[in-house]
């Protein structure tokens, strides 16, 4: 086995953009984090939930519309259905005659000796 293979894995202080410090072990000369759990929302319970652009309101909108019924798709027309069904045909690749290339080779010989 090689030596000196792996890097080494040290004690390193992670700094993060809220001031908060810990220490960890990486194989990183420094860390600077943007998020850790002292300023993470999920972790301090400051968690807010945002309605963008009244997202709640178009779909009790959209709602309102069916009247709480389901929609009922409308079945495919029978072309398209037949049509995806059908797997498509290959192209056969044109074959030459065999008589073709002796006529030709004929006729190529006969040039030569004219």
């Amino acid at each position: 086995m090689k030596e000196k293979l792996h890097p080494t894995y040290e004690f390193v202080e992670a700094v993060c953009a809220c001031g908060n410090k810990f220490m960890t072990r990486s194989t990183a000369k420094t860390l600077k984090l943007d998020i850790c759990s002292a300023c993470h929302p999920f972790f301090t319970g400051k968690q807010k939930l945002l309605d963008t652009e009244g997202m709640v309101e178009k779909f009790n909108k959209r709602f309102a519309k069916t009247e709480g019924k389901t929609m009922v798709r409308k079945p495919k027309t029978e072309v398209k259905a037949k049509a995806k069904l059908k797997k498509p045909v290959a192209k056969k690749a044109a074959v030459k005659k065999p008589a073709a290339k002796k006529a030709a080779k004929a006729e190529k010989a006969e040039a030569k000796a004219k």
